[in-house]
C-alpha cells in the first residue's frame, strides 16, 4: 500500500491514479486535520462489497465456510456448468 499526502497526489494525479490501476494496489491520501482516503481499483471495491454482502448473515457465512472446509478436504464435487442457451 502507498501512502502520499493529498498534494503530493493533486501534483500527480494522472500519474497516481494510473499506479492504482496499473500496480493493483490501494494509495492513502493522507489529509492534514482530515480523515484520510483510500484509493483502489473499481473492480477491487466491487469485489470487496459483493463479498461483505455474501457474509453479511450468519447462515450464507456457514455455508460459504462450509464449502471451503469440504473443498480444502478434497471432498469438492465436479460439475459440468450449464449453457443458459440450452436451459
Amino acid at each position: 500500500m502507498k501512502i502520499m499526502s493529498m498534494s503530493e497526489s493533486r501534483a500527480n494525479y494522472a500519474a497516481t491514479l494510473d499506479s492504482v490501476i496499473n500496480d493493483q494496489e490501494e494509495v492513502v491520501i493522507t489529509r492534514p486535520g482530515g480523515e484520510n482516503v483510500v484509493l483502489l481499483p473499481q473492480r477491487e471495491y466491487e469485489s470487496m462489497k459483493e463479498t461483505l454482502y455474501l457474509m453479511a448473515t450468519p447462515a450464507n457465512r456457514q455455508r460459504i465456510s462450509r464449502s471451503i472446509e469440504q473443498l480444502n478436504d478434497k471432498n469438492g464435487q465436479m460439475h459440468d456448468l450449464l449453457d443458459p442457451d440450452a436451459v
